[in-house]
């Protein structure tokens, strides 16, 4: 004998289910230059864990992604978000020795973060010299993911400092 209680539990959960809003998720790329020790990267860890897809260049519809540079002329601000839904968010990991030739790079949606304190081992307290995780995490947050920032700092045991350093 089938109880229609529970029957009508169960399909209401399913319609309440089928009814709650999509999360958005956005599409998470790094172009890695692989000039880190791949034992330190954050992005490598990052693409093991499938948080993020690695690129070796910009090209097709990357090209309208948001790009970190932090050479761009433009702030990255919440207004971004449709782009980084529609296209997606690329962040550039290379050694911050190399930094310079990133000044030549020109994107059509190169964006810059606002002045940030680092909270990884390696730089942790300098201005701007972020990780690729905390880049990315920055952006995200800005960009108002933030599920997804909060998902990418949780992978490192400095991620909740980095939160609370730039009070995000």
């Amino acid at each position: 004998m089938v109880n229609f209680n529970i029957l009508v539990i169960a399909l209401n959960n399913s319609i309440m289910t089928i009814s709650d809003p999509i999360k958005e998720t956005p599409k998470v790329f790094c172009l890695n230059y692989r000039e880190c020790d791949p034992k330190k990267c954050t992005a490598t860890k990052l693409k093991k864990l499938n948080l993020l897809k690695s690129i070796n260049n910009i090209k097709g519809p990357l090209n309208n992604s948001i790009i970190l540079n932090p050479f761009a002329r433009e702030e990255l601000s919440d207004l971004d978000r449709n782009i980084v839904l529609r296209y997606g968010l690329i962040v550039i990991d290379c050694s911050w020795n190399n930094i310079l030739n990133l000044k030549k790079s020109t994107f059509k949606n190169g964006r810059k973060l606002p002045p940030l304190i680092a909270a990884n081992p390696t730089n942790y307290g300098k201005w701007e010299k972020l990780s690729s995780a905390e880049a990315l995490a920055a952006a995200l947050f800005i960009t108002k993911f933030f599920d997804y920032g909060n998902l990418i700092l949780s992978k490192f045991t400095w991620g909740i400092q980095f939160k609370e350093l730039n009070q995000f």
